[in-house]
């Protein structure tokens, strides 16, 4: 005796269910909710490293200047920077300028100069970085400071 099922039941299943492929979606969704963010923070990181070693550049800069001429400057040709450049200028991370640097004062016995975010970078939690004569590295807003020197 032979018994017959009806063809919708011996087809063997071929792709997926509409449920199935929600389900899907919807773990992709919450594992990019979860990961983009985490990417953006890494990135805005990394460019603080940038804005932190122009910083410190230009901070030598003036201290190479001030054994010389015996003052601070705020001009960017006396502390070695091509002809032409201006403050504030910008710090590139790949050719995009994430941070603008300049001197905010310079007298003959001190300055402060800093880096502060343009851009995207502004959502960063160090905001803007300042370094002065004496070497004090600090952050504004200052909570956040050991974090981000």
């Amino acid at each position: 005796m032979t018994i017959h099922l009806p063809t919708f039941a011996r087809r063997a299943q071929r792709g997926f269910t509409l449920i199935e492929l929600l389900i899907a979606v919807a773990i992709i969704g919450i594992l990019a909710a979860v990961a983009y963010p985490a990417y953006n923070s890494s990135v805005r990181k990394s460019r603080r490293a940038d804005a932190k070693t122009a910083l410190l550049d230009l901070a030598q800069r003036e201290e190479r200047f001030m054994s010389t001429a015996n003052i601070y400057s705020n001009k960017p040709s006396d502390l070695g920077y091509p002809s032409g450049t201006t403050f504030p200028m910008s710090v590139l991370t790949g050719g995009k300028a994430y941070y603008t640097l300049e001197v905010t004062t310079a007298t003959a016995t001190a300055f402060k100069a800093k880096a502060a975010p343009v851009g995207d970078q502004v959502k960063d939690k160090c905001g803007v970085f300042y370094i002065d004569q004496s070497g004090a590295q600090t952050v504004d807003p200052p909570a956040v400071a050991a974090d981000c020197w």
